[in-house]
């Protein structure tokens, strides 16, 4: 697998906010066929930063329904694989600058 593929994108929200701020954990979706070395050298390498750790999660995918003029619609939105990358102690992530 190609490392350009491996990164699919930066999760921003207040949880992960909070980890980058306090202990340097930065949370990323990722391919659901990469690895934890993969990812990690992904980070390394689009960041330019020391990658210490990866913890990776499967997201399952969830039923969504909403209610139009011709019924009720159901669907599902698709699983996601999501990375938290535990950086170096004195290296940080700019995500909002860069985009990967």
């Amino acid at each position: 697998m190609k490392l350009t593929d491996v990164l699919i994108k930066p999760v921003l929200s207040e949880k992960a906010n909070k980890q980058s701020e306090k202990s340097n954990r930065y949370t990323f979706v990722v391919d659901k066929k990469a690895n934890k070395l993969e990812i990690k050298k992904a980070v390394e390498q689009f960041y330019g930063v020391q990658v210490e750790e990866v913890n990776t999660s499967i997201m399952p995918s969830k039923l969504k329904a909403k209610y139009t003029k011709a019924g009720f619609i159901v669907g599902r939105k698709p699983s996601k694989k999501k990375a938290v990358v535990t950086v170096a102690e004195g290296e940080s992530i700019d995500i909002y600058s860069q985009t990967v």
